[in-house]
């Protein structure tokens, strides 16, 4: 040993090109294609070559390097194998993550590869439901038993939720079978079905009629003042709730009054510009002076008074539509986020809004020919548009309720 100074191996890493160079007695110094410096030792084992990666350079400097090759050959004089032991001992240190552990490693690579909305759904449903029960137990430990009582439980809120949480909870347990934390998967033989029974009958969208609307309007203080606000925005503009929460401030353009939402944020994948009426830039106007500095339009609300600049879960504005639900009983009948969206498309059609321009109102990809060949954004017919449905909730809060204005602006084709 000894072949090697700190000066060539310095020199070796500022020239950039894969070097593979001993120290002696099997220790060799390795310099990869992308720039990873690492120390291996090189030795046999029952008459076959074998290696051990004893880390990374400058982590290990070249002195610890050596004296850690000395201990590693004093083992294999003794006849010990000391990569497949390495090997050995690291399962037994991944058998011995928690589930936590593992669904955390797990979000971690796949949000390389799933899109920012499903990983963040995921997470929430992990944390919400998984996590209390299985959180803390090993991986390895985890019986298929408690799974199905989680998606059981969760199953009497919600089915399409119990259904996106053990999704949730197979892809963790997939991710660690190709790590090798575990042997075999839980949710190998749990079937949704057998649990909380087949698919049922897709939702009906509801669209509130104007008496609906106008108890809802009226009793959307009670819910908080930012729920309230995210209400009324997405009954103006007819958004998804995920673009809406993942919005920031630098998508909102109060001097054009535009909001743009990023093909990243959006479902279409495509960028698309929302025109935003007087009234509903004052809703956002408000929010910013309730976001606190957060680039986002609807921060993250800690229960704990942290501070974190993430963007708020899509979910959470359920909770208070359902508390809203109870304030109005047979006033208006139970609405989801994505119901305040047909609401307004609905509500564009009896308007006498064109089907063309109500669609691309709500950023509905057209298809067929008209998406190849008419690329055309529409925007200022669409401002016309919203228009038309904001002086229709206007009047809605004022009492005219059943009053229909036509939309004059364009010809139904």
């Amino acid at each position: 040993m000894g072949k090697l100074t700190d000066v060539q191996i310095r020199n070796w890493i500022r020239a950039g090109q894969p070097v593979a160079k001993s120290d002696g007695d099997g220790l060799t110094f390795t310099l990869s294609a992308n720039g990873t410096a690492a120390w291996t030792l090189r030795y046999r084992h029952g008459g076959q070559r074998k290696e051990l990666t004893i880390g990374r350079y400058p982590d290990i400097a070249l002195n610890k390097a050596r004296a850690i090759a000395g201990a590693k050959r004093g083992e294999v004089q003794q006849g010990i194998d000391v990569a497949a032991e390495k090997r050995r001992d690291a399962q037994e240190a991944a058998r011995a993550w928690t589930f936590k552990r593992l669904a955390e490693d797990y979000l971690e690579k796949a949000a390389e590869r799933l899109a920012a909305n499903t990983i963040s759904g995921r997470a929430q449903q992990l944390r919400d439901y998984a996590y209390p029960k299985l959180g803390s137990i090993k991986a390895v430990d985890v019986p298929a038993a408690d799974i199905v009582d989680i998606v059981e439980k969760v199953s009497a809120k919600s089915l399409h939720v119990a259904r996106l949480v053990l999704i949730a909870i197979r892809e963790v347990f997939a991710h660690g079978v190709a790590r090798h934390v575990v042997t075999g998967n839980p949710c190998a033989h749990i079937q949704a079905r057998a649990i909380i029974g087949g698919a049922r009958n897709q939702r009906e969208r509801v669209m509130l009629n104007d008496a609906e609307l106008a108890a809802m309007l009226a009793a959307l203080p009670a819910i908080g003042r930012q729920n309230e606000l995210m209400v009324r925005i997405l009954l103006a503009t007819a958004t998804r709730i995920g673009e809406l929460v993942r919005a920031e401030w630098k998508h909102v353009d109060f001097e054009r009054s535009t909001w743009t939402i990023p093909p990243e944020n959006s479902k279409t994948k495509r960028e698309f510009v929302i025109p935003l009426l007087p009234a509903v830039a004052a809703l956002f106007a408000e929010l910013h002076g309730l976001a606190f500095g957060s680039r986002y339009v609807l921060p993250i609300r800690s229960p704990r008074g942290e501070k974190t600049d993430q963007p708020m879960e899509a979910t959470s504005l359920n909770a208070a539509l359902n508390r809203l639900a109870e304030i109005l009983a047979d006033k208006c009948r139970r609405f989801t986020p994505h119901d305040l969206r047909s609401t307004c498309r609905s509500h564009l059609g009896a308007l006498g809004v064109d089907v063309l321009i109500a669609e691309r109102c709500l950023n509905h990809s057209l298809g067929g020919l008209v998406a190849v060949y008419d690329k055309h954004d529409y925007l200022t017919e669409r401002r016309r548009a919203l228009e038309l449905w904001g002086a229709k909730l206007t009047g809605i809060e004022a009492g005219d309720v059943g009053k229909v204005v036509p939309f004059k602006g364009h010809k139904r084709a």
